[in-house]
């Protein structure tokens, strides 16, 4: 078989370091869908990925693999990887194995995490350094001095892999048919590699495995995704008396068909905090987290600013879920809620922050003191702060104390706790439930009563 030339060689090490990055950029952002983005689940995924790669460089240096074997043993290497990224990025396949871990009792998102990096992340990241090893073994037979020019394409191939896959494919593209590049690129580095009729066949297989399951059409059918980019994963489903947009796994918006009811706690905020306000003046009001843009949906009075990072929101919940437009008084800004506090100068008269989805999928620089004195700076004297916190309503665990401290850290005067719904504060058999904080920015000096200076009756 001829020799693979220089330049071939190279383009196969910037491809290795393509797809590998690729790869686990995509993973990160499908298994934030169950078990969030937080340090730890990202440090679990990142640990196994690079543990499994540097075992690969090592054993790329056996001196037991002759150099004739390299090219028919890079090939099964790069059908294993197509085959591996089908199997451990495409959305379907991961959530039957997170529907098996929770049928099987296992909830502890770490735990599925761990479980999930070493039966998926250890046979591709492994192969991803054996290639980079044994490429680099087939170049040396050019250049026995050409240990940083493999180190630079290599690395080259993972920047581009990078910034392409979540400023360009993800965003725009769809992660669905990301995973779908990456088993092309997978297959034809196999093809380049070992040009046989099987081994088109092979690739033929895997590719159309891939588009089965990864493209739009199918994910539609089966759980009815409308959107699957870098952001979020989105879908609408309809029932008997309501409908409900989910977003990232979770129902995050609900409205009654023909009742305009939305979720309970939307219900009650629109109720006591929005419709009843004075009709006095137009006030400004401000949503961090979209939603479905349930806020003062029969509002057409008040100006509503809904600030989200998912720029596809407004169409998809006007389209498929709200069905209607949105009113002219709601406008709607795509950034990130930190950003927009720290970039706008604006003060609002009520101000909810609707961006807790649930407690494991929580933006950890969104519960800090930092976060909510920025949060504070926007709100206009006599206006009103809402948090819908996903908390225990019996202060039942650590993060449900935390945050109530947090929370008080900033906010010590003027507020209240709302939980949606009934509960049982000595044996909670609900979980966690809809908390809602509330803080009203009224002057307040902190005085307190005492047995020797109770003045009661003026305060009054």
């Amino acid at each position: 078989m001829q020799k693979l030339s220089k330049a071939l060689l190279v383009f196969l090490i910037f491809l290795n370091g393509y797809v590998s990055l690729s790869m686990e950029l995509v993973v990160l952002r499908q298994l934030s869908f169950y078990v969030g983005s937080s340090a730890v689940i990202t440090s679990i995924i990142m640990a196994i990925f690079l543990g499994f790669m540097s075992l690969g460089y090592f054993l790329g240096e056996s001196r037991n693999i002759s150099d004739v074997k390299f090219r028919r043993i890079l090939n099964i290497s790069f059908l294993l990887i197509a085959f591996m990224s089908v199997c451990s990025a495409s959305f379907t396949l991961i959530t039957d194995y997170f529907t098996w871990l929770y049928m099987m009792g296992i909830k502890s998102g770490a735990l599925q995490t761990f479980i999930y990096s070493m039966l998926f992340l250890s046979i591709g990241p492994f192969l991803f350094g054996f290639n980079t090893t044994l490429l680099s073994r087939l170049l040396h037979s050019y250049n026995k001095n050409c240990t940083g020019n493999i180190m630079a394409w290599d690395t080259i191939g993972s920047v581009i892999g990078s910034i392409v896959t979540t400023l360009l494919l993800m965003p725009f593209v769809g992660v669905n048919y990301t995973v779908i590049l990456i088993t092309i690129l997978a297959s034809l580095a196999a093809f380049i590699l070992y040009p046989r009729w099987w081994v088109g066949v092979i690739c033929a297989v895997i590719l159309t495995g891939s588009w089965l399951i990864n493209s739009n059409s199918y994910q539609y059918r089966q759980y009815g995704i409308l959107v699957n980019n870098a952001n979020s994963t989105i879908s609408v489903s309809e029932f008997e008396d309501a409908r409900i947009l989910y977003m990232n796994g979770l129902a995050m918006s609900v409205i009654g068909k023909g009742t305009n009811t939305t979720s309970d706690y939307i219900d009650y905020i629109n109720n006591n905090f929005i419709y009843n306000m004075p009709q006095d003046r137009t006030y400004k009001i401000l949503v961090l987290g979209a939603g479905g843009f349930t806020l003062g949906l029969q509002d057409t009075r008040n100006d509503y600013t809904f600030v989200d990072i998912e720029h596809t929101l407004k169409d998809v919940s006007e389209k498929y879920f709200l069905e209607q437009k949105l009113s002219d008084n709601k406008k709607f800004i795509v950034e990130d809620a930190s950003q927009f506090l720290k970039n706008s100068d604006s003060l609002y008269d009520f101000i909810l922050l609707d961006i807790y989805s649930n407690s494991f999928q929580v933006p950890e620089g969104f519960i800090t003191v930092e976060f909510m004195e920025r949060l504070k700076e926007r709100v206009a004297p006599n206006g009103v702060i809402t948090m819908n916190m996903i908390v225990y309503p019996e202060f039942g665990d650590e993060y449900t104390r935390v945050f109530d401290n947090t929370f008080r850290a900033v906010f010590p005067y003027n507020t209240s706790r709302h939980v949606i719904g009934d509960f049982n504060p000595w044996k909670n058999t609900m979980g966690a439930s809809n908390v809602v904080y509330v803080y009203y920015n009224v002057p307040n000096r902190g005085r307190i009563y005492t047995i020797n200076k109770t003045p009661v009756i003026y305060d009054r």
